[in-house]
């Protein structure tokens, strides 16, 4: 006798965080796999209003308990200015399409499901989603894009019509080091030329710690801000053209000083800052904590013209490793830009996959 297994059926719930309330069982679905911050519901929430693509999060739920999310940007066009627009959602024959992408954490997937489910369930599950994201958005939906998804997934996300392919990889570092000096003494001449001319900066105030209070988040989102606008520029000259994940059609938004706000005070955030003697900001950066590993969040720096220092990065590479040598964490990861630059400081990469699914074929 031939026994069939039968996949469980999965109910799905899209929600909009500006106004929907928290959905019941997301603290401990966060807890269980162990999330970054950027998935707390009131960091969603901010991260909504203050967008220009509003993010929705899907809830995957099996037998009532929450097996599933993703978090998904509704887009509209790249040129868009105005922010949180409700007509994105009001609006169902107006074109737009859906990113599932963690843009603020690029080398992690805005997917996430259960460990315990099997393959045919998570195909299951993904197919139940794009349903449901579909009938929420209505006839203008034109399909849907899972950026920088980590390639265990990918069986669940690819099929006919669907278009997949390999992405700019995630920088990490694995933890193989007794101690800082181990990782140091790997390092080539410039990078180690760079760290020591910087130690004896004596104009150069550096403060690193977690759940900062002292920050004013106005200055750190300006700061920001103009550094990802120079990188963007800085890779349009370059010639950086459309690839799935890349910078071409970029349909992030600035970040906002509340966005900010609800991730540095956090105890699990590391911020680390760096000034000059008349306390004039230089440049800070972000590293998410856990026992599970440890990641380089956001950075931003004056360039040297402007008057900052050469290399600060580095600094802050450094920084982040020792705080992965000294807690015992298994690895840090650094996202998905300037990876030869990471590779000179001994990192790695993960590899990530990008799928494309037009509406034709949405939960097929």
């Amino acid at each position: 006798m031939v026994t069939t297994k039968v996949v469980t059926a999965f109910a799905v719930e899209v929600l909009d965080p500006r106004n929907a309330a928290e959905p019941e069982g997301w603290r401990g679905f966060l807890r269980r796999s162990r999330l970054w911050p950027v998935w707390e519901y009131e960091v969603l929430r901010r991260e909504a209003w203050l967008a220009k693509n509003p993010p929705v999060l899907a809830v995957i739920r099996r037998r009532g308990k929450v097996a599933g999310a993703l978090t998904v940007m509704v887009c509209r066009s790249w040129r868009a200015t105005d922010f949180a627009p409700m007509s994105v959602f009001g609006g169902r024959f107006r074109p737009r399409w859906a990113e599932a992408y963690l843009w603020q954490l690029s080398g992690y997937p805005a997917c996430v499901l259960d460990e315990r489910l099997d393959d045919a369930e998570r195909r299951q599950a993904i197919r139940r989603f794009e349903q449901a994201l579909r009938t929420h958005l209505g006839p203008g939906l034109l399909g849907v894009i899972y950026r920088a998804m980590n390639p265990e997934l990918l069986p669940a996300m690819e099929g006919r019509g669907r278009v997949s392919r390999e992405i700019d990889p995630a920088a990490v570092l694995l933890n193989t080091y007794f101690t800082v000096d181990d990782w140091e003494r790997g390092l080539g001449d410039e990078p180690r030329e760079t760290l020591r001319g910087l130690r004896v900066d004596e104009d150069l105030r550096t403060e690193v710690a977690p759940a900062r209070r002292d920050l004013d988040v106005h200055e750190l989102s300006a700061l920001l801000n103009a550094h990802r606008a120079r990188q963007d520029d800085r890779a349009w000259a370059e010639g950086q053209r459309s690839r799935i994940g890349g910078l071409h059609m970029d349909t992030r938004s600035p970040i906002a000083p509340s966005y900010l706000d609800a991730l540095v005070r956090r105890p699990d955030v590391v911020t680390l800052t760096y000034r000059d003697g008349s306390g004039r900001l230089l440049g800070f950066g972000t590293l998410f904590d856990a026992e599970e590993g440890c990641a380089l969040h956001q950075w931003a720096a004056l360039p040297s013209a402007g008057g900052g220092r050469k290399g600060l990065y580095v600094d802050f590479y450094a920084r982040g490793v020792e705080h992965m040598i000294v807690n015992r964490r298994p690895e840090l990861t650094a996202g998905r830009a300037m990876l030869a630059d990471k590779a000179a400081l001994g990192f790695g990469t993960r590899a990530l996959v990008s799928v494309a699914v037009p509406r034709p074929v949405l939960g097929r």
